[in-house]
């Protein structure tokens, strides 16, 4: 227990570190912009993927279970919405990221950290957290829009399976999307959505710059950084939906 807790404040510190002693714009701005093409721009491929198709399987399996005639067809359009946008688009794709983004982000500093290439950095005075950790967490917050794509493409796998598996009209589809429809559920969705990106780029981060060992040690740093972001996105989206959903 002690051992975890010396954990967390050591995350903490590192946080404050991160913000602290700035590189300058102009090599930033370069790191900024390669950490948007391999962590947002990289991820939209996998992310388009598994949505359109999650959704459509959403929309299915709906429709499979409304077996009672007096039940709406509307509702696997209402089902399929609530599905995508309260759960599976903010926090099923940022657990899928906390994979492909984090062992990315673990495995590259924790490779830095073996090739002593971080202690070349602070020999050379700059501030190696805010050099390495700052322009991920700038990057992510263009995460947002990789949910609202997914979300979009969730919503559309699920009207092309209800509408061309035969199980709802396009009419009937569209009018659950927007049957009791409140606004709040895709603010909701885009808050939670930037507390995971703020997960996702410094928990990665934290397990690969405070490694130890070889390769071997990289390997079993992006595992741990994986279970440990899984971890705290579940715990941060239970808290934000008690928080904000709740009466």
């Amino acid at each position: 227990m002690l051992r975890y807790l010396s954990q967390i404040g050591k995350y903490f510190l590192m946080l404050k570190e991160v913000f602290n002693r700035p590189t300058k714009w102009s090599a930033m701005k370069q790191l900024i912009f390669k950490e948007i093409d391999d962590l947002i721009i990289g991820s939209l491929g996998i992310v388009a993927f598994i949505s359109f198709f999650v959704g459509g399987v959403v929309a299915i399996q709906t429709a499979l279970n409304l077996t009672n005639p007096l039940i709406p067809k509307y509702l696997i359009g209402f089902a399929t919405r609530q599905s995508v946008i309260l759960e599976f688009a903010p926090t099923f794709i940022s657990i899928i990221m906390a994979g492909k983004m984090g062992s990315f982000i673990t495995s590259s500093i924790g490779t830095m950290r073996v090739t002593e290439q971080i202690d070349a950095l602070e020999v050379m005075g700059i501030n190696s957290l805010n050099y390495l950790v700052f322009p991920k967490v700038i990057a992510l917050l263009l995460y947002p829009f990789v949910i609202g794509l997914s979300m979009f493409l969730g919503i559309l796998g699920g009207w092309i399976a209800g509408v061309y598996g035969g199980f709802a009209s396009s009419d009937e589809f569209m009018t659950g999307l927007q049957v009791e429809f409140n606004p709040f559920h895709v603010t909701y969705a885009f808050l939670k959505t930037v507390v995971f990106a703020l997960l996702l780029a410094t928990i990665p981060s934290f397990h690969g710059y405070y490694m130890k060992g070889g390769a071997l040690e990289v390997g079993k740093a992006s595992t741990t950084s994986f279970v440990w972001t899984s971890v705290a996105i579940i715990l941060a989206n239970y808290i934000l939906t008690q928080l904000l959903l709740t009466k």
